[in-house]
């Protein structure tokens, strides 16, 4: 706790003190983020860092696994209700479901005996029951760690279709007032990857003048 409280003198005394207006903007205004970002609880990865995202400009969602439950199994829950309001009252213009390396969810969820006596974390990472055998059918002659990276891939495309089974998502996409992209965050490199739907790749966040080279899955296995 030490290191949290000097940690909050640091912040009132450098970021704040620099960004007082920024604040008293947000508190007046209230908020007005361009994105909502659904990611993983993994302290290891922080979107406001990653992105360079100021205070107010993301709507984050965290849960283990980065996971959306899907309309057709009638969850109703916090995170339902963070992406109806988010949608809805807000108006972002992004979704961003973003998944990450060395996820321990994933782990459990490509190996569900391992979580057997954490009975929430098991009923809730059935959300993403269809990752195993999906890739077994589709990875199955990969390596153990090429599989792990398509299951994070994986798992970040079953929650973008599980968004579209909101009727408000859904409209909002057919409008053409709504954007969806998966990510994944590789941890060791800081890189950052966002799916191709014409290629079915994801291909590396860089600027507009490199090239945007596939996260090794890809390179190897078609979807």
């Amino acid at each position: 706790m030490q290191k949290l409280h000097a940690g909050i003198h640091h912040f009132q005394a450098n970021y704040f003190a620099s960004n007082r207006d920024l604040f008293a903007q947000l508190a007046t205004a209230g908020q007005q983020p361009e994105t909502l970002f659904v990611t993983c609880c993994d302290s290891r990865v922080v979107p406001n860092l990653i992105t360079n995202a100021a205070p107010g400009e993301l709507f984050i969602v965290r849960n283990v696994g980065n996971i959306v439950p899907s309309m057709s199994r009638g969850v109703i829950g916090g995170v339902s209700a963070a992406i109806e309001y988010a949608v809805e009252a807000l108006q972002v213009g992004n979704i961003i479901v973003c998944g990450h390396t060395n996820c321990g969810a994933i782990e459990a969820i490509l190996n569900p005996a391992g979580v057997a006596h954490l009975p929430f974390v098991s009923r809730w990472l059935a959300e993403s029951e269809r990752i195993p055998s999906l890739i077994q059918e589709r990875y199955g002659d990969l390596d153990p760690e090429a599989r792990r990276l398509a299951a994070v891939e994986e798992n970040v495309l079953l929650q973008l279709e599980n968004l579209r089974s909101f009727e408000f998502v859904a409209r909002r996409l057919a409008e053409g007032t709504l954007k969806m992209n998966g990510w994944v965050f590789k941890i060791a490199s800081g890189e950052v990857f966002d799916y191709d739907p014409v290629s079915e790749q994801f291909l590396k966040l860089v600027a507009n003048d490199e090239e945007r080279p596939p996260l090794s899955a890809r390179d190897v296995v078609a979807r």
